[in-house]
């Protein structure tokens, strides 16, 4: 059910238009429609509605420290799986380091030694690329979700949102 003239619709007519009788039968459905009607309305009637839904801020505050600690956490088991990558690597470079000072080497053992340090240095380059690939496509992802709460808070208070192309947000 749309409305004619959002911006002289109170909050209650809002509701009627999502054809609810309570805010608190608000559905998954209902949100997108009310997003979609916000920046038909007038801002003090999305600030009315705003704050007739204090558990929508609960909702995205909640969303937001979660969003926060899977990331920490994420980062820290990448530190700690990466120390470990590291540190077995460590360990045989000190072995590969140890038997290469033995006096009693032939050239081919001593250069097959050589090559082994040569293929540890490329294992870390890669995992090092590994991880940044990674961390960046976690980035990528925080970025996409903080977008779209920036969007969608953009849309219910300061009105309609749109991208300029290659650009930044700005206001329609």
């Amino acid at each position: 059910m749309g409305l004619a003239n959002m911006d002289d619709t109170g909050a209650d007519d809002v509701k009627t238009a999502l054809g609810i009788d309570n805010w608190r039968k608000l559905s998954k459905d209902h949100v997108m429609q009310l997003v979609a009607m916000m920046p038909d309305l007038d801002k003090d009637v999305r600030l009315a509605v705003l704050k007739q839904l204090p558990e929508l801020q609960k909702i995205v505050g909640k969303a937001m420290t979660t969003v926060r600690k899977v990331h920490e956490a994420t980062l820290a088991s990448n530190d700690k799986s990466q120390e470990s990558d590291y540190q077995g690597r460590r360990e045989a470079r000190a072995s590969i380091i140890a038997q290469l000072e033995r006096d009693d080497l032939d050239a081919q053992t001593r250069m097959h030694l050589n090559d082994l340090l040569v293929q540890l240095s490329d294992k870390d380059a890669e995992k090092d690329s590994e991880n940044k690939h990674y961390l960046d496509r976690w980035m990528t992802k925080a970025t996409i979700g903080v977008t779209a709460a920036v969007v969608l808070t953009g849309v219910a208070i300061g009105g309609k949102v749109g991208f300029q192309q290659g650009g930044p947000l700005r206001k329609l």
